[in-house]
């Protein structure tokens, strides 16, 4: 195994170098949730909002880092999927279920992303992001869902791939890996 050496320490991430391989890390321990939600109306919750590192739009399901918060260093990805959630979207859970985690490029990364399902959700405030971001929810009927997200890649806006694995976890994630 070749020495490690940091090429960079920033507040969120790490760039790395072991022999010729360069990667990033993730410096919150917990890595990421990826919110499942759906509304009672059978709406599946996107957020919009501009990335900087694509330049782009793009649409995504409700994520977050977790115990990214100083108040919420921790938290594990269920509770960072809870505060996640009712910041970005205004939506409250009654429950959330851990479906799985796993790494979100490994060739590139150490960062760790859970899929969460979240239940019984109801409206509680307006949603939006925090004071650093500028979110916009959109509520799409689930049998449509995965129609939107390929017209919104057909105008031009950029779709993580995640978001299919979403779908599927949606209707097969309590199946493969039980009620939670």
């Amino acid at each position: 195994m070749s020495d490690t050496e940091t090429l960079y320490d920033g507040k969120w991430l790490r760039l790395m170098r072991r022999g010729r391989w360069e990667y990033a890390e993730r410096t919150n321990p917990g890595g990421g949730v990826m919110i499942i939600a759906v509304t009672p109306e059978d709406r599946l919750l996107f957020v919009e909002q501009y990335r900087p590192a694509l330049q782009a739009m793009t649409i995504e399901m409700p994520a977050g880092l977790v115990g990214d918060v100083a108040d919420n260093a921790g938290e594990n990805a269920v509770e960072a999927a809870d505060r996640e959630l009712l910041e970005e979207t205004g939506y409250a859970a009654r429950r959330i279920t851990f479906l799985m985690a796993g790494p979100t490029s490994s060739g590139m990364s150490n960062e760790i992303l859970a899929f969460v399902r979240a239940y019984d959700l109801t409206r509680t405030a307006c949603g939006g992001g925090d004071e650093t971001e500028d979110i916009l929810v959109h509520e799409v009927p689930r049998r449509e869902a995965a129609a939107w997200l390929v017209e919104k890649i057909r105008a031009g806006y950029s779709i993580d791939p995640k978001m299919f694995a979403g779908l599927y976890l949606l209707e097969h994630g309590e199946t493969l890996f039980g009620p939670g």
